[in-house]
């Protein structure tokens, strides 16, 4: 499953798509979607890859409104976290999430970047509790967290 969405005002973003998806192998079936939790649900028994959850939770922000913290934003966008925390044990199949931590650098100066960093990490920290298997790659390697 593909998140990223394009953006008619954001042509570079857009292209950054294009190549994600001309990279994509001729075998692979892709979905382009920001209903993760549906379609986990739906799942036919293949194995299947999100790519990726911090790009999923800017669209969620996105959706919600909530880059400038309003309480009930940010529930509506729990809501949808709540959500996929929900359907990943109960997905029937080989599952693999990907993510970014950016909880390892510093503090982002805008009050979004914080927002975002703090949300993400959230996010990472609770599906890391109801996943199997916790894996941290640094510089291409991959470090067992559980």
């Amino acid at each position: 499953m593909a998140t990223g969405r394009p953006r008619a005002d954001d042509p570079e973003w857009t292209a950054r798509i294009d190549a994600h998806r001309s990279r994509r192998p001729a075998g692979w079936r892709t979905v382009e979607t920001s209903d993760l939790a549906g379609e986990l649900g739906r799942s036919d028994g293949s194995p299947l890859l999100v790519d990726d959850l911090a790009t999923w939770l800017t669209g969620v922000l996105d959706d919600a409104a909530a880059w400038d913290g309003d309480a009930d934003a940010l529930a509506a966008a729990g809501g949808e976290v709540d959500a996929l925390l929900q359907a990943v044990p109960s997905c029937p199949t080989r599952l693999v999430l990907v993510s970014a931590e950016v909880g390892l650098g510093v503090v982002p100066a805008t009050r979004s970047g914080r927002l975002f960093r703090d949300e993400l990490g959230a996010l990472n920290a609770r599906l890391a509790q109801v996943c199997d298997e916790v894996l941290l790659l640094v510089a291409g390697l991959p470090l067992r967290l559980r």
